[in-house]
């Protein structure tokens, strides 16, 4: 476990391989942290074809910093600056970015605003940024310590509704060539969304693993297999 500041945040990160191999971002759903990815970072981490993994725990989640109920601390931009600047305080010019959920949101939004910085792009059951019809109503905070920061939650709930339009006109200018991992009709996310999104970015390339929502916990090998193909093309 490492910590570093980028974007005016501490940031948590955990990192695997060697160190002059292809780096590659991990990006986590929301409530987990970097840890969810340890299947899948020892996988890329390892001989042959190893790379640089980096899986950071995202503001206000595990160890990052937590930012209570500052206006704006949980934007889905500000998350993705976060990564920016993460990969620029590491000296990394350009990584692969695969994110989950809502760590899948920030990684599309990384590749919107600094198309520099991302090589290739894996989403994984990532939702176009369309309003819920009806609202989604507010989650109840459950009882007990967390681990994450809950104001986060209905932060990004509130973003869910109401997603910027911007984020869905930009989608199309993804320059990053881009595979998209559907979790099936087990999803709880409405696979038509996730479509979507394969077709709204130019050449993405769309794989259905009939796993749900957690696509690389639940099925790792073939998780591995798409991915793996698809960032060493």
């Amino acid at each position: 476990m490492h910590t570093i500041k980028a974007n005016g945040v501490l940031l948590a990160y955990r990192v695997r391989g060697p160190e002059d191999a292809p780096p590659v971002l991990l990006l986590h759903c929301r409530g987990a942290d970097g840890a969810d990815w340890t299947t899948v970072a020892e996988r890329l981490a390892s001989e042959p074809g190893a790379r640089r993994v980096y899986a950071p725990d995202l503001r206000g989640h595990g160890h990052s910093e937590r930012l209570g109920d500052t206006p704006g601390a949980y934007g889905y931009e500000a998350m993705s600056d976060d990564m920016r600047e993460l990969l620029a305080a590491l000296g990394i010019e350009r990584a692969d970015v695969v994110g989950h959920s809502l760590g899948g949101i920030v990684a599309y939004l990384l590749a919107q605003r600094s198309p520099d910085v991302v090589r290739r792009l894996v989403l994984e059951d990532v939702p176009a940024p369309f309003p819920f019809d009806p609202p989604r109503p507010p989650t109840p905070r459950p009882d007990g310590e967390l681990s994450f920061d809950w104001a986060m939650v209905p932060a990004t709930d509130a973003q869910a509704n109401r997603p910027d339009p911007v984020w869905w006109e930009r989608m199309a200018r993804i320059a990053a060539p881009t595979l998209v991992v559907s979790g099936g009709p087990a999803s709880h996310v409405p696979q038509d969304r996730v479509t979507a999104v394969a077709e709204r970015i130019p050449g993405a390339r769309l794989v259905t693993v009939d796993a749900g929502h957690l696509v690389h916990e639940t099925r790792p090998q073939e998780f591995l297999e798409a991915v793996e193909g698809f960032l060493a093309e």
